[in-house]
């Protein structure tokens, strides 16, 4: 794909993580520019927003709700015009860790134990034991991820995370190695490693420089990698994903992954994890932005040519 093309990218909108939003849509911008491409930034702080005439191809780099739950997937269909990404149906699939959830149990993909709560008067699960995540159900990027260490802090935890939505899933805490796999054009990319310098690899430590430090190609044996890189390309299959995403991995300490969901618009600036995995096997940033672009345009043709 030599051509120059009109392309839009959506960067914003109005969730929660819209300023981590900005950060991507900027950064993809920039890269599609140094492509030889005419882009135009579109910032969708609500549902009036117009598409430029002629756009190409929108770039998706919206994260939260809206962008990554189906919203503006469905509206760019009803448009007839080509998105990056995964479609509307997988999308809202995936956002929803619920659904996720039941998807990857239906596909025999490993994840943890869970169950669903609505009420910080919820009592203690019977037969559970601390340690224990909780998070909202619809939400990205960590927000309101609450982390139980104690039974004392379980309805505190539930009541914060409850902020964010008006479900909960609650989880087992997976002891182990935190790992993500990034997926493009139904390929899994080498394995990253998180290793948060403090705590948990919760919203500030995912987005403070130098709270993290990342490993890629993570360095576990090639049984081990391979067997990560299939769960987590079982989960994009289980949600019906298409194009790209981002997986994260629990590692436990017998080299057993745990699935614990699935970003279908991760995060696209140049540190990005994503990105990272794709620069370990020679694919630059700006190439990668472009690869994205391509997998879009070639779906639109096709569609096209069937018709």
């Amino acid at each position: 794909m030599n051509r120059k093309l009109n392309l839009t990218v959506m960067l914003g909108g109005p969730s929660a993580e819209r300023e981590v939003s900005l950060r991507s849509g900027a950064a993809v911008a920039a890269a599609l520019r140094s492509m030889g491409h005419e882009v135009f930034e579109l910032d969708p702080r609500d549902a009036n927003w117009v598409l430029p005439e002629k756009t190409d191809v929108v770039f998706l780099a919206l994260h939260g709700t809206y962008g990554e739950d189906g919203t503006v997937q469905q509206q760019l269909e009803k448009l007839g015009v080509a998105y990056t990404g995964c479609d509307a149906e997988s999308s809202r699939v995936a956002f929803d860790k619920l659904l996720t959830k039941q998807a990857c149990i239906e596909k025999i993909v490993p994840t943890p134990k869970f169950l669903v709560a609505d009420s910080a008067d919820t009592p203690w699960p019977l037969g559970w034991q601390p340690p224990l995540v909780v998070k909202p159900v619809r939400q990205g990027s960590s927000v309101g991820l609450q982390f139980v260490n104690r039974v004392e802090e379980w309805h505190t935890a539930l009541a914060e995370s409850l902020r964010y939505d008006s479900e909960v899933l609650v989880e087992e805490k997976i002891i182990g190695r935190e790992t993500t796999v990034g997926i493009l054009d139904g390929q899994a990319l080498p394995v990253v490693e998180v290793r948060p310098k403090a705590g948990s690899y919760d919203y500030k430590s995912k987005y403070t420089a130098g709270a993290s430090e990342y490993f890629c190609p993570a360095d576990f044996d090639a049984a081990t990698t391979r067997r990560i890189q299939d769960a987590a390309l079982g989960a994009f299959k289980a949600i019906g994903g298409r194009d790209y995403a981002r997986v994260d991995v629990m590692v436990r300490a017998d080299g057993s992954p745990v699935v614990l969901e699935v970003n279908t618009l991760p995060g696209m600036t140049e540190t990005s994890l994503l990105p990272k995995a794709a620069a370990a096997i020679g694919i630059h940033f700006a190439e990668l932005c472009q690869r994205m672009v391509k997998l879009a345009l070639a779906r639109q043709l096709k569609m096209k040519t069937e018709n």
